[in-house]
């Protein structure tokens, strides 16, 4: 017969009301999301495959140019505490749907600035926008699924991401060979017009929400707890890390192919952008890579992937090229959705403000990447920006390292019997 503590486990189980994979409202709540990550990116990263034609037209060196793209992420990290702070109020739900229709409304806009500055200027108010996006909807996750399957919903949503950036830079580097970039950037912002109404149609009610009030001291009080958790550290760190090798990559790519010994044409730069399926691919599997290797291991996996994906870059072979893009795209992706559902995990309390921390560290990196990534191609060319990356790769093995080696030393303080 079944023992009294099973019957409380099976009975806590049947009571547990959140979504789980095959529960009715899971389907929606995933391709709600996955619309809404979708849109993100491809708002987000809409210029960065369009920096040569912007240059030429304005002409402006790769590192202004870069602006347009580190404006929009840097808003981003800046705005991501405050707007989760206020989806602790409002709900995930309303902050991501205002989130969405602003960033939309302002993506209308953007193909007509007259000149560099105002293109940056519009950029950055709709990073700010866009910042109440992601913290909000990992916390939703996190509040409206069960723990065994966050991580595959988590990597879902980043799935999302990685699509949107792909076919948003895609459309850009098509439409633009053919109508100029400000037709590629009209087109991203119709195709996520119609992610966020999609987002809004299927995005199940929070049924797990419980409102907070909006106290600037509560919230200090929570964010200095969850930066004194060593582990919470670590993962932000890891964070940013792997999003400047992504940023100084993606960032400068373009430039790279658009010259000697390549000469690509805008339509064909913007289709290298097709390896992002990989990214789909890898970030979906990070719940298992997870199980199977630990969260360490996994990560340990992603950096070596993405490392070695920068050292094939180097060559002046195409393939070879796309090859090393396929490898750091895959690494990126896994290793970003092992720390952002490690960070819901984590965090018992202020889960939006954790998940807020983490987005804050992880577009600083990609607007640190991006700027570092466009000098260093300026000052010694693609060896320079493949330097940047590594060294943001030894830093990301580094702090795993460190806490592989903090967890001995905690274990062995715990249990000094067995250590």
């Amino acid at each position: 017969m079944p023992s009294a503590s099973t019957k409380a486990a099976a009975t806590t189980a049947s009571a547990d009301t959140r979504l789980s994979p095959g529960a009715p409202g899971y389907r929606r709540m995933s391709l709600a999301l996955f619309a809404a990550g979708l849109a993100t990116f491809a708002l987000l990263y809409s210029t960065q495959a369009l920096l040569p034609a912007i240059s030429a037209e304005f002409g402006a060196t790769a590192s202004a140019a870069s602006w347009t793209v580190s404006a929009a992420t840097g808003a981003l990290a800046l705005c991501v505490l405050p707007l989760s702070a206020l989806s602790e109020r409002f709900g995930r739900r309303a902050m991501m749907t205002a989130s969405l229709s602003v960033a939309v409304a302002v993506a209308l806009l953007v193909p007509l600035a007259p000149n560099l500055e105002s293109l940056i200027a519009l950029r950055a108010v709709q990073g700010a926008a866009l910042a109440g996006l992601p913290a909000s909807a990992m916390a939703y996750l996190a509040e409206e699924v069960r723990p065994k399957a966050l991580i595959a919903a988590i990597g879902l949503f980043v799935a999302g991401n990685s699509i949107g950036g792909m076919s948003g830079r895609l459309v850009t580097g098509w439409v633009a060979q053919l109508w100029g970039w400000r037709a590629g950037l009209a087109a991203v912002g119709l195709t996520s017009l119609v992610c966020a109404l999609a987002f809004r149609a299927l995005l199940p009610k929070a049924r797990h929400f419980k409102p907070g009030t909006l106290n600037p001291k509560a919230l200090a009080r929570t964010v200095r707890g969850h930066l004194a958790d060593p582990l919470l550290m670590r993962l932000y760190v890891i964070g940013a890390l792997f999003m400047t090798v992504f940023g100084a990559v993606y960032t400068v790519i373009g430039y790279r192919l658009v010259e000697a010994p390549f000469s690509l044409p805008q339509g064909v730069i913007g289709s290298i952008f097709l390896v992002y399926l990989v990214g789909t691919v890898s970030s979906a599997a990070a719940g298992k890579l997870v199980g199977r290797m630990g969260r360490r291991g996994a990560l340990y996996l992603a950096v070596s992937t993405t490392a070695a994906g920068l050292l094939f870059s180097l060559s002046d072979s195409l393939a070879l090229v796309l090859t090393g893009l396929v490898l750091i795209t895959a690494g990126f992706f896994a290793g970003h959705a092992v720390a952002s559902s490690s960070v819901s995990r984590t965090a018992k309390t202020g889960r939006a403000q954790a998940s807020a921390l983490y987005q804050s560290a992880y577009y600083l990196g990609s607007s640190a990447g991006g700027t570092l990534g466009a000098i260093a191609f300026h000052a010694g060319g693609w060896a320079g920006t493949v330097l940047i990356g590594l060294v943001a790769v030894l830093g990301v093995v580094s702090v795993t390292l460190y806490g592989s080696h903090s967890a001995r030393v905690e274990a062995r303080r715990l249990h000094p019997a067995t250590a």
